[in-house]
């Protein structure tokens, strides 16, 4: 069954996008805030949506593409409407999109090969990370005398070298596992 409670907590996050997207459009305080809410109320749902997908035997094949494609549609398009205002800088937002983008291909090839490349420790600590570097420069406004944005950047240079190394992590396991298959 294709809409079952993981899957709409999945779905929640990919309507979640085009409103980040006109919220950021505006960077104003209030909307800076509200988007932040926002996201973090996105990324939550990527806790649950696989918790319940196991716990209650919810999962689905649409699920299991929907759900990385959902967080990879929400980090890319925040990082793309920040780089957008000069929040953090578009080679950042390249090299993250990129990889991530590369992955999905790279898993998409495995899977058509019949081979799951399923995602380790490594990658799920790299979105953990991205989701808390965004989270402060998406308010990009001093609050309380406090401007979050350098401690972002430093949040965020930390995610992008775990992405860099998760992403080279996910080619050498794609290619040990074609070796062993005589591919």
């Amino acid at each position: 069954m294709f809409f079952n409670a993981a899957n709409n907590l999945t779905l929640a996050r990919v309507a979640v996008v085009p409103l980040l997207v006109v919220m950021l459009s505006f960077p104003g305080r209030i909307m800076c805030l509200a988007a932040m809410l926002l996201f973090v109320f996105a990324a939550v749902t990527d806790i649950f949506d696989g918790y319940i997908a196991r716990r209650f035997n919810l999962v689905t094949t649409m699920g299991k593409f929907l759900d990385p494609l959902a967080d990879k549609l929400l980090v890319a398009t925040v990082l793309i409407m920040l780089a957008g205002q000069g929040v953090v800088p578009a080679w950042v937002a390249v090299v993250i999109v990129c990889r991530e983008i590369a992955v999905t291909g790279l898993r998409a090839v495995a899977a058509d090969m019949g081979v799951v490349i399923a995602a380790d420790a490594f990658g799920k600590l790299k979105t953990v990370l991205q989701a808390l570097a965004l989270c402060p420069l998406i308010l990009q406004f001093p609050w309380y005398g406090v401007d979050p944005v350098p401690f972002g950047t430093v949040l965020l240079y930390a995610a992008l070298v775990l992405t860099v190394g998760s992403g080279i992590n996910y080619f050498l396991n794609f290619y040990g596992v074609m070796a062993k298959a005589g591919r």
